[in-house]
């Protein structure tokens, strides 16, 4: 690394960067407050090229949501509806499969499905969505389920145990589960954006019970809405640490709030620019060093 390129106030974080030692929660908030893209940019070259080489890798999926329908009414979402409105829908599981089925002979290895906390659909109905899929092909990776919609699963419609849900729905197919739900963990933030979704703990426990089962997941972040930079930092952290204490996230995806159809406190915010984002996004290689890939959300 060419130090002389590097700020004063940057120059012992990317030290312990290039000598593979972890940063603080207070470095990622020194990170996160530079405005030096390119000297930002080449401290996390360090940490990507230390992971990955040169290579960036996708995977072709078909990502299928099955419903927008949804229990909750969360500010920051242009996805979800209510059985009543206009733009509500619920697919078929023929359907689904159908999509499924048209795409394998294009090469995908995965299908991705989520969708909103349904009140209505029965436990007999994913159970067989799952099973038709895995049907299809034994090898495709069905990826499935935030760890919001395990705990809807489990309380609301299995009725059970969240590990007892998850080894139900492994059994049937499913393969892994996403990142989706995390949004900010911060209980404050969290309450003016998605009031009355599972909490920061909740989440994190879906994944650490799925984890300890041997199974894989990736986690999200939303940002460039009313968090703060400490927010990130924060949430970065507690990612970081249910990592050292599982190792079963395979990436981290952040993705920046989109303004498009919110309502309330996040009806005029800003989407965020692209040097928030490449900023976000090289902050987080430099933080999350105990998970191997990032996604550049598409």
């Amino acid at each position: 690394m060419n130090y002389q390129l590097i700020p004063k106030e940057l120059r012992s974080i990317a030290e312990k960067v290039e000598a593979n030692e972890r940063i603080s929660e207070a470095d990622a908030l020194t990170l996160y407050g530079t405005n030096d893209l390119n000297a930002l940019g080449m401290i996390a070259n360090v940490a990507r090229e230390r992971k990955n080489g040169n290579y960036a890798t996708y995977i072709h999926n078909r990502y299928i949501n099955y419903s927008n329908i949804c229990i909750l009414s969360c500010q920051f979402c242009a996805f979800a509806a209510k059985k009543r409105d206009a733009h509500a829908f619920e697919y078929a599981i023929e359907e689904i499969v159908q999509a499924v089925g048209d795409a394998l002979p294009l090469g995908v290895t995965e299908v991705h499905m989520v969708g909103g906390l349904h009140p209505s659909l029965k436990k007999d109905w994913y159970l067989d969505l799952l099973g038709r899929l895995r049907a299809l092909d034994p090898q495709l990776h069905i990826k499935a389920f935030t760890a919001i919609e395990v705990r809807h699963l489990a309380q609301r419609v299995f009725k059970m145990p969240i590990r007892d849900t998850l080894e139900i729905l492994r059994e049937t197919g499913l393969g892994s589960i996403t990142g989706g739900g995390a949004e900010i963990f911060d209980p404050v933030v969290r309450d003016q954006i998605c009031r009355g979704k599972e909490t920061a703990d909740e989440w994190l426990d879906v994944h650490r019970t799925w984890h300890s089962m041997g199974g894989r997941s990736t986690c999200t972040m939303l940002y460039g809405h009313i968090e703060t930079l400490a927010n990130r930092a924060d949430h970065l952290r507690q990612l970081r640490q249910l990592q050292d204490e599982t190792g079963g996230f395979t990436g981290f995806v952040p993705f920046a709030f989109e303004p498009t159809q919110s309502h309330g406190i996040l009806v005029n915010i800003k989407r965020a620019s692209a040097f928030e984002q490449l900023r976000n996004l090289a902050v987080s290689r430099i933080f999350l060093d105990n998970i191997d890939h990032l996604t550049a959300y598409w």
